[in-house]
């Protein structure tokens, strides 16, 4: 998979890039992320990118040139998905993650400041896409947190493809929350394991967990349900 983050801020990308799992994903050849700064493409002699809004209003607007030529700069495959980041997007899920793990390109557009000049939709047509009913300063936190979701679908990506199997929303407990964790020591103060999962009946194990799952979903998330 390899994405591709326009960006004023790159550092930001490149810095979460070199870190935990996503590092070793980049190191196996397994993902691949770069970075394109529209300031590189800007006409204007002092780099700007943005100016303010016709008609008047609080904030600056990123301009239509940085951004088209910076697109049309990127290097398309034959199977690619053109996002950008916005609050006016449709959500960000699990079943959105799963789809889009099959792309072999992604092209990310984060936004900054007060907004993008609409000529960005209307000519580049891009899937406008929300990781939540919130206002960020920018859209790179978001585009992160996709490639994050994305990634983990990609096989081998994780130690164990299990791993991703049986997260919260996958498709492997059919969208529910995940059922309860826990690790050694088998009793800390006074909080112990349940029984269940030291007795190596994995039949029984695997029931407990859907349990757990379904009473964890039933609580936190009935819509869910």
């Amino acid at each position: 998979m390899r994405y591709d983050v326009i960006t004023l801020f790159p550092e930001i990308i490149r810095s979460w890039a070199g870190e935990s799992i996503t590092k070793r994903g980049v190191e196996k050849g397994i993902i691949e992320i770069n970075t394109y700064n529209p300031r590189d493409y800007s006409l204007d002699k002092h780099k700007k990118v943005d100016d303010t809004p016709y008609g008047g209003g609080a904030g600056m607007v990123l301009a239509c040139q940085p951004i088209f030529d910076c697109y049309r700069d990127i290097e398309k495959t034959d199977d690619f998905e053109f996002i950008m980041l916005t609050p006016q997007g449709e959500k960000f899920n699990q079943k959105m993650s799963k789809e889009l793990s099959f792309k072999k390109q992604i092209i990310f557009l984060c936004g900054h400041y007060e907004g993008f000049d609409e000529r960005i939709r209307l000519g580049l047509k891009p899937k406008e896409v929300s990781i939540g009913d919130y206002v960020l300063t920018g859209g790179e936190l978001a585009s992160l947190v996709m490639i994050d979701s994305i990634s983990r679908n990609l096989e081998n990506y994780l130690g164990k493809q299990a791993s991703s199997d049986i997260d919260s929303f996958s498709d492997g407990l059919k969208g529910l929350l995940e059922y309860p964790q826990y690790t050694k020591p088998r009793v800390f103060e006074d909080m112990e394991v349940p029984d269940v999962l030291l007795n190596g009946n994995h039949k029984e194990i695997d029931e407990f967990r859907k349990q757990e799952s379904i009473k964890r979903t039933k609580a936190r998330r009935p819509d869910l349900l």
